[in-house]
């Protein structure tokens, strides 16, 4: 991996462009800006402690449902899961952003070039294939097939509105709340240390937040490929078309199949 990010002259992708205060970066490079000039610093530890920590604690409600009183049904638990983790995200994200004062440029988000979103959905589609060759030699050579997506297919299989908006929490909520806590907070602080350790032990901090089961590859694949993406394009959204080209898969699988899980 380069260290070096790439430049592309084409046309700009401006309607994702915001910083801290809402407005928009008119810079038209995707690049960090170069040290020694006003643009706000890259994020550290307190921004990935507070992240990571109001990710965990938000999730830490969810057994709780039950005992308040909350027992929703299977589709409606599944979709419940399907938007926690994109919201959970967001606040993470939120909170970090909040340690410190400074543009959102920080975190990568900031304007990219189609070019650069046409190479993330590329790169989605090699990152679904090749977490599908490593989750199938996991499990040939392990046994290891614990898969926590049950609740996902409950949700998607439960009719027509159940499936659209388990299309809308999968697919778009959540690669954005991942990606902006994720690649935004955790990848951009580690890359001070270089990119092989910012981007590896990104992902890897990624995975290990999906659980101990067969998504852990997953994620650390989808991680990888997608800390990659924004660390080249300096930009958070390139990042955001893997995660969605990834997370596609479950609803079109269900929609295309009928399938409504195992059991």
């Amino acid at each position: 991996m380069s260290s070096t990010p790439v430049v592309d002259e084409n046309k700009e992708f401006t309607a994702m462009s915001t910083d801290h205060a809402g407005h928009a970066d008119h810079t038209g490079d995707p690049r960090p800006a170069p040290a020694g000039t006003a643009s706000p610093a890259r994020p550290g530890w307190p921004e990935i402690a507070a992240g990571l920590l109001t990710m965990a604690a938000a999730t830490a409600v969810l057994p709780f449902l039950g005992p308040l009183g909350l027992e929703p049904d299977a589709v409606a638990y599944g979709l419940i899961l399907a938007a926690w983790s994109g919201l959970v995200g967001l606040a993470g994200f939120a909170v970090a952003a909040l340690i410190r004062i400074r543009s959102w440029g920080a975190f990568g988000v900031r304007r990219t070039t189609w070019r650069w979103m046409g190479a993330g959905v590329a790169a989605g589609v090699v990152a679904f294939l090749l977490k599908g060759v490593v989750n199938y030699a996991v499990i040939t050579l392990t046994g290891f097939d614990a898969d926590p997506q049950g609740s996902y297919y409950d949700a998607a299989g439960g009719g027509v509105l159940p499936l659209i908006l388990t299309f809308a929490f999968l697919s778009v909520l959540t690669p954005i709340g991942e990606e902006f806590l994720f690649r935004g907070v955790v990848t951009n602080a580690l890359l001070r240390y270089g990119p092989v350790v910012g981007v590896l032990s990104g992902s890897m901090v990624f995975a290990l937040f999906h659980g101990v089961n067969i998504a852990m590859t997953t994620a650390f694949v989808v991680g990888v490929i997608a800390a990659e993406m924004m660390r080249r394009s300096g930009s958070i959204w390139p990042a955001v078309a893997v995660h969605v080209v990834n997370n596609l898969g479950l609803p079109l699988f269900v929609l295309i199949t009928g399938y409504t899980g195992p059991g």
